[in-house]
């Protein structure tokens, strides 16, 4: 089944704009708010003195605690990054109708399914970064073909290899409709990283921060709702192809009895 694009993305706009999207919108607005200052403290904090009063000026967002703290944080705050991924996948992944609302099972195994997604995210990441090295294609080709794995692990309980080899299958014969949606992502990007580094020139080093927080925010959330959508469509009608179809019983072919 090819997946229809306009149709995923009108769904996945639908819903965000419910009580659980703004719930999700305000954590994923804090874990980048939390994780951007923990990089920019973790950074001057392993400078030689002399070196971080130069470069303070130019670092947004940072806290009064020392580097080795900050760097503590940060990884506190990238297993919670991946546990909220795990939540807003299973989130998303529901019906339309029940969209409002969180799943009952929306921290079943949320820990092992959060460190599956850590792993699988970084391999992917390597291997997407590997792609892009070689040719922008082959990039966008992996990025798409590996865009439902954190669905997969996070709504079907799969492990990272299993997650990978499904994420795969449902992308096939979709990865040209996926691939805009990587395209979109990767433009997007290119959009912030040349407006933050203009702020930080002008000497608005926390206005780039936030700029770039409050906009990836906004990008991302209808981002990932709309991936949803696709991820159900495709896995929906994959299940529909799968079953067996009855016809009419021919009686002919029956022994009498």
């Amino acid at each position: 089944m090819a997946l229809q694009l306009s149709h995923a993305v009108s769904d996945g706009i639908r819903r965000i704009f419910t009580r659980t999207g703004g719930v999700l919108f305000l954590g994923l607005l804090a874990i980048q708010i939390g994780t951007q200052t923990m990089v920019n403290t973790a950074i001057l904090g392993f400078l030689p003195p002399e070196v971080a009063t130069e470069f303070r000026s130019n670092v947004g967002l940072v806290l009064p605690i020392s580097g080795e703290i900050a760097l503590a944080a940060l990884g506190v705050l990238v297993l919670l990054s991946s546990a909220y991924f795990v939540v807003l996948s299973r989130t998303f992944a529901q019906p339309l109708s029940e969209a409002g609302s969180f799943p009952a099972s929306v921290t079943k195994r949320l820990g092992r399914a959060s460190v599956i997604a850590l792993v699988g995210g970084v391999l992917v990441t390597i291997m997407v970064m590997i792609g892009s090295v070689f040719f922008l294609i082959p990039g966008l080709f992996l990025a798409a073909s590996f865009l439902f794995f954190i669905f997969v692990v996070a709504v079907e309980d799969e492990g990272v290899i299993s997650s990978l080899k499904r994420s795969w299958g449902l992308a096939r014969g979709s990865r040209l409709q996926l691939g805009v949606l990587v395209f979109a992502s990767a433009l997007f990007g290119g959009v912030i990283g040349a407006i933050a580094p203009l702020l930080t020139l002008a000497g608005l080093s926390v206005a780039a921060d936030l700029v770039i927080v409050v906009f990836s925010a906004v990008f991302f959330l209808p981002y990932y709702a709309i991936i949803a959508a696709a991820y159900l469509q495709l896995r929906d009608g994959q299940s529909r192809s799968d079953k067996p179809t009855t016809g009419p019983v021919d009686a002919s072919q029956t022994q009498k009895l």
